[in-house]
Order: C-alpha cells, then sequence, then structure tokens
C-alpha cells in the first residue's frame, strides 16, 4: 500500500514520525517537512495504533537531504535495502541536527528535563568528510556462493560486497590484500574483519585479523590498541591496550582518544584537586579509560574498574600491568552484584563514577546503588540517548542535577549517537 505523507518530526532508530488516519506511521530515509510517497510495510490493518514504512518517492524535498553516497544502503525502491547507514540519505550538519533533537526529545520523555541546546560535533581531525571511511570493525556473513554479504532488508536476500564504504581506509587495503571480497567461505559463516587505527605505522605489520565464526584465521589476536586522550595537552601520556580482536572496542578509528580525553577532562575538572579521589570505572571494558584514569591521578588516587565480560577483565589486568599501574583494580562481575557485595571497604565512596555501560543503560538499580555510595560526580557515557534519559530520570529522582552534556558523533551515517553527561550530587 502507497500513501502521500508529510513528515513531522524526528523519531528514533533512524526514522520519522508522520500520521495517517488517525495513526502513527515511522518512516525510513526521510526527514521532517518533506512530502513524500511512502510504502507502507505489512501488515498495517487499521486497527493498529501505529504502522512503518519507507520512502519511495519525494514530492517536497528538505534542505537537509542529500544523495545517498552508497546507494546500496539507501531505500529498497531505489535499489538499496542494506542496513548500517540509516541516515544516509541525510547531509552531514543535518546528521547532526538529527541527532541533537532526538537526544532533547528524549530526555525531555523520559528524563523529565528540557534542555534548549545539545552541543554536537564531530572528531575535529577527521579526514574523511563525506562520513564514511570510520569503521575499524566489520562483521559480515558468507552468502550461498560464500561471498561476503549483508541481508537486504525486508527479505532472506544476502547480497555479495565488494568492498564496504564504512570500513577505513587502512582496513580495505588489508581486506584487498586478504582477498576478502573474492569470497571462498563456508556459506552461512560469520565473517569479522578488525584493523586498528594506530598513532604511527611503527609496529603495525600483522596487527589485524580476519575471524570466521570467531576463529582468527589471519593476522593476530589480541590486537594493539594505541592512542592518546584528545585533551589538548601537549603532555598527555599515550596508552598501548591488548584487546580481544572478537571483543567491544569503540569502532570509530578516532573515538577512543576522543572520548577519553572528554572523560579525562571532566575528571580533572570535577576532583582533579583532591589529594586522594577515590573513582570507579563501571562497565570497564579493557580499560580504555581506566588507563587514563590511573595516570592522571597518579599513586595517590585509588580506582576501581568493574566488568561482567572475562575476556575484557583479563586484558584490561595486562594492560594496568604492562603499564605499570598499581593503583587501579579490576573486578570482574554484574556491575550491581559487585556493587552491593563486593565493594572493598576503602573504596565504598567514591568522589568520582565513570559510567559506560552497554546499549541498555545502567537501569534503576545501578542508579540507586551509585546514589547510596554518594559520590560528587558522576560522568555518564551513553551508546543509546533512550537509556541514558531514563537514567537521568532515576539519577534526577535521587538528588542529582544535570550539570553538563556534549554529545559526539562518532556513528556518522546511522542514527546512532554517543553523549557524555555529567550529573552532580
Amino acid at each position: 500500500m502507497d500513501v502521500e505523507l508529510r513528515i513531522e518530526r524526528y523519531a528514533d532508530q533512524g526514522r520519522c514520525v508522520a500520521h495517517l488516519d488517525g495513526r502513527v506511521v515511522f518512516v525510513r530515509f526521510a526527514l521532517p517537512g518533506e512530502l513524500v510517497r511512502v510504502r507502507l510495510d505489512e501488515p498495517h490493518k487499521r486497527q493498529d495504533r501505529y504502522c512503518t514504512g519507507e520512502v519511495i518517492e519525494v514530492l517536497e524535498a528538505s534542505p537537509d537531504r542529500r544523495e545517498p553516497v552508497w546507494s546500496m544502503a539507501g531505500p529498497l525502491a531505489w535499489g538499496g535495502g542494506l542496513g548500517g547507514a540509516d541516515l544516509i540519505h541525510v547531509s552531514l550538519p543535518g546528521q547532526l541536527t538529527w541527532k541533537a533533537d532526538l537526544i532533547r526529545q528524549q530526555m525531555e520523555r523520559l528524563g523529565g528535563i528540557r534542555l534548549e541546546d545539545v552541543p554536537i560535533a564531530r572528531p575535529d581531525d577527521d579526514t574523511c568528510p563525506d562520513g564514511l571511511h570510520w569503521r575499524t570493525r566489520i562483521d559480515l556473513v558468507a552468502d550461498d556462493q560464500g561471498r561476503p554479504s549483508m541481508r537486504r532488508r525486508g527479505s532472506h536476500e544476502r547480497v555479495a560486497l565488494e568492498s564496504m564504504p564504512l570500513a577505513s581506509r587502512r582496513l580495505l587495503d588489508q581486506a584487498d590484500e586478504l582477498g576478502l571480497w573474492n569470497g571462498g567461505f563456508k556459506p552461512g559463516s560469520r565473517i569479522r574483519m578488525a584493523m586498528p587505527e594506530p598513532l604511527d605505522s611503527q609496529g603495525t605489520d600483522g596487527n589485524f585479523a580476519l575471524q570466521i565464526d570467531g576463529r582468527t584465521e589471519k593476522g593476530s589476536d589480541p590486537l594493539t590498541e594505541r592512542i592518546r586522550p584528545n585533551t589538548g595537552r601537549p603532555d598527555e601520556d599515550t596508552f598501548t591496550y591488548r584487546v580481544d580482536a572478537g571483543g567491544f572496542w569503540q569502532i570509530h578509528r578516532l573515538a577512543p582518544s576522543l572520548l577519553s580525553g572528554a572523560v579525562l577532562t571532566e575528571a580533572r575538572r570535577r576532583v582533579g584537586e583532591q589529594k586522594a579521589p577515590v573513582v570507579w570505572d563501571l562497565y570497564s571494558g579493557a580499560g580504555l579509560f581506566t588507563l587514563p584514569l590511573a595516570a592522571a591521578f597518579g599513586g595517590r588516587s585509588r580506582i576501581l574498574a568493574v566488568e561482567g565480560a572475562a575476556g575484557a577483565v583479563t586484558r584490561a589486568r595486562e594492560n594496568l600491568a604492562a603499564a605499570d599501574m598499581t593503583n587501579a583494580e579490576v573486578r570482574r562481575g554484574d556491575v550491581g552484584r559487585v556493587l552491593r557485595h563486593g565493594v572493598p571497604k576503602a573504596l565504598s565512596h567514591p568522589d568520582l563514577v565513570l559510567l559506560d555501560p552497554p546499549r541498555a543503560g545502567a537501569k534503576a538499580e545501578v542508579c540507586r546503588l551509585l546514589d547510596q555510595a554518594a559520590p560528587s560526580t558522576i560522568i555518564y557515557v551513553a551508546c543509546d540517548p533512550t537509556s541514558l534519559a531514563r537514567d537521568t530520570g532515576t539519577l534526577l529522582s535521587l538528588g542529582y542535577e544535570l550539570a553538563d552534556i556534549h554529545a559526539y558523533d562518532i556513528y556518522p551515517m546511522t542514527h546512532h549517537v554517543e553523549t557524555m553527561a555529567v550529573f552532580t550530587r
């Protein structure tokens, strides 16, 4: 069923909102203010409160619309349908507007706080002005002919790829050298390619991984990541990490330096004058933030890192030991359980808490446990505005105030956005 709709506003999941016969329609590949023809998805029963659809024709275009720079990720009706780039039809300035507006919407609707503005920016030194070539990890599936592929939306069809425009140029060069796009894989196998983006070219030979169904077939595992937090200080330390090729690491090639710099700058501002600050780094992964925090406050500080994934905990401990940092310890376990039963008395009242939870957020229980610990400052790094907004509502109800908020577009061409919120007691 095709309908003509006037698009009203941004929504989540890379969609916009329109109305049809009193029902909400969530529309893919649209922009507010546009008049578009939309093909509704099945089923679209009239008694349903909402339905979904996708643009097939633009009758009146927004100034923020542009031709998809990767056509295969565009609308199905235009020969696209591949996932991973749901804002491919939006200009880069328009993407920033979209993401900032969505954060404001969710913070007001779920967090109970009205924001006049959410500062948002792309990495300052991003050399890819078209919004492509930023991923240091890609995940694909072999099609029936054994070629790397992605599934076309709304079908079981797999589309073989000859490249991946979102992947970094370094990763693509290595993929070409390996003959990745020529195929030869077992149909249905999961293919992961990981290629760190080093600070320099030293020691990068073999520092990549091609994994098939979780096994490293070529390259090395673990991988080496080297970052320098982007704080603007010329004397900032450089940190070296060993990370599992199949584990979590920020996928934008500039994100580790950008986010660690933002966290470090804010941490110094909030507790830098204290003689012996206690810091909690929750959902700490392989120690992206743990190492800079431990180095910034030195031996006078005590850092408690908590992470649930066994592999990440092992790497974090190794990374701290390699850096000779003895003022930080890493505990493995569910964050809520560790906070209830596993915090040493000397670390039980942190001055600063850093939260970097998964997409589902920290949730109310962890927020309440933080309130009991009574840190003066909470720095919350969020990859999902909806989860951040829910947790904001909980923290506000417990007596915290939102002192600052910034967003970072480290997922260009997608609806995802990273947000750093600072709460003070």
